[in-house]
């Protein structure tokens, strides 16, 4: 972390105070402000981020303490130093009490400040290589989960490796459930961001002005309950990669919002007036036919060919079978660490059944049906009856139930896992209400 990009607000009522301490910062090279009470340090908090703020513990107005309660609210990562005269030492010590990092006492010795900063640096360099580390190593841990050895997913790993390398903006392409999110990832995980994170955004699963407020944060009072400064996922990602899952389902608005982070690489938080700069990779997924999208008009054709400069296409299950064992055997072994259940194979019956069903719900459809079957069966092995019952009812064991019951529960639970599970659209597939839908998936215990 660059001295440079180290912001420090100090607030003090006393001048000399104020201007001593901005000089020794300046001079060694930090990013300094100044308020002279508190409701000044308040407004600057409101237009610019400090990673360490100066308070004076007794002001006009406004003191120390209650200043410190307040930048707590705004941000919780500031690290807070009091500054006091030895006659107020023991109120220093309720701020420490209340969360503040540290105390100096007036008059104020240089190299005990230079000592303090520096302590906070590298903490806070060492609570960023914590977090990246582990992002890493989750990174790593997915990657591993792409399993086959198709010609198909093979060509879908030379993919990977190539377009890994460069910042190209990535469109991954393919049915619910393939696993599309696990081939952002391993994009990421061989790419020269792979120590930054990467961030997932689903824009499905939010309305439009949740998911404004998710992508680019807001200031407070920006909107009703936003009580102190958020970030936005643009800036959680900023030197890594974020990943847009369901891309075709955000709106016209947000397209266009979308389309001006990519030429500029800036924004601004909701509420807020000060560009924001970021450096981030863009990696979309999508299920729908966006060119159809664009000529009805419901996908701008500007961001299309901004997002479309690398396409990746999985394909769904059916038309990779051959990778049906693998991935069986690779749930299986999951399953049975998750559980510690001493089930390690399956019976050649039970994946003969596997085998010949076509999966609409592609790999997330298979991996359910073996916890499903991991649950209710018994060791040594996975049995044709342990599995769930629409693979059973496929017309490959036996014909399909007479029973409505059956059929509506076999139909029902076809369009969730077609949808991924989400709520609204199946029930509008299924012409129901999101309540009765509900109703459905516990009157037939589907989850």
């Amino acid at each position: 972390m660059d001295n440079k990009n180290f912001g420090i607000l100090i607030v003090d009522d006393e001048q000399i105070v104020r201007e001593s301490l901005y000089r020794w910062f300046i001079e060694d090279g930090f990013r300094v402000e100044t308020a002279e009470n508190g409701a000044d340090a308040l407004r600057k908090l409101q237009k610019s981020s400090f990673d360490i703020a100066f308070v004076d513990i007794r002001m006009p107005g406004m003191d120390g303490l209650e200043l410190q309660r307040r930048i707590k609210e705004i941000d919780k990562s500031i690290s807070i130093i009091i500054i006091t005269a030895f006659a107020s030492v023991e109120s220093a010590v309720r701020a420490l009490k209340e969360g503040a990092y540290d105390y100096v006492t007036k008059p104020i010795d240089p190299d005990e400040l230079s000592h303090i900063v520096s302590n906070i640096i590298n903490q806070k360099k060492l609570m960023l290589e914590n977090i990246q580390l582990k992002q890493k190593i989750e990174d790593l841990s997915q990657v591993e989960e792409i399993v086959g050895e198709s010609p198909q997913i093979k060509k879908v790993f030379e993919l990977i490796l190539t377009v890994a390398k460069t910042d190209t903006t990535v469109l991954i392409r393919g049915e619910s459930g393939t696993g599309k999110e696990l081939v952002a990832k391993a994009i990421h995980a061989n790419s020269s961001r792979k120590y930054f994170p990467i961030i997932p955004v689903n824009c499905g699963a939010l309305n439009d002005n949740l998911l404004e407020s998710e992508l680019f944060g807001h200031e407070r009072g920006a909107f009703t309950g936003a009580q102190y400064r958020r970030k936005g996922k643009f800036e959680m990602a900023d030197g890594g990669t974020i990943f847009f899952d369901e891309i075709g389902n955000v709106s016209e608005k947000l397209q266009v919002d979308l389309l001006r982070v990519l030429e500029t690489k800036q924004f601004t938080r909701l509420g807020g007036e000060q560009l924001i700069n970021v450096d981030v990779r863009i990696i979309c997924a999508t299920n729908r036919d966006l060119e159809q999208a664009v000529k009805e008009g419901k996908f701008r054709e500007d961001l299309y060919y901004r997002l479309n400069v690398f396409t990746i296409f999985l394909p769904p299950l059916r038309e990779r079978k051959s990778d049906i064992p693998i991935l069986v055997e690779h749930f299986i072994k999951k399953y049975s660490q998750v559980m510690s259940k001493p089930i390690m194979k399956i019976d050649p019956d039970a994946l003969d059944v596997l085998m010949r069903y076509d999966w609409p719900g592609n790999v997330r459809e298979l991996a359910n049906a073996i916890e499903r079957a991991m649950v209710i069966g018994k060791p040594p092995a996975i049995k044709k009856e342990d599995l769930p019952f629409q693979l059973l009812s496929n017309g490959v064991d036996k014909p399909l139930s007479d029973s409505l019951e059956e059929i509506e529960r076999a139909h029902i639970l076809k369009i969730l896992n077609q949808c991924d599970w989400n709520i609204t659209r199946s029930a509008e597939i299924l012409g129901i209400d999101r309540a009765t839908l509900y109703n459905k998936i516990n009157k037939y215990k589907l989850r």
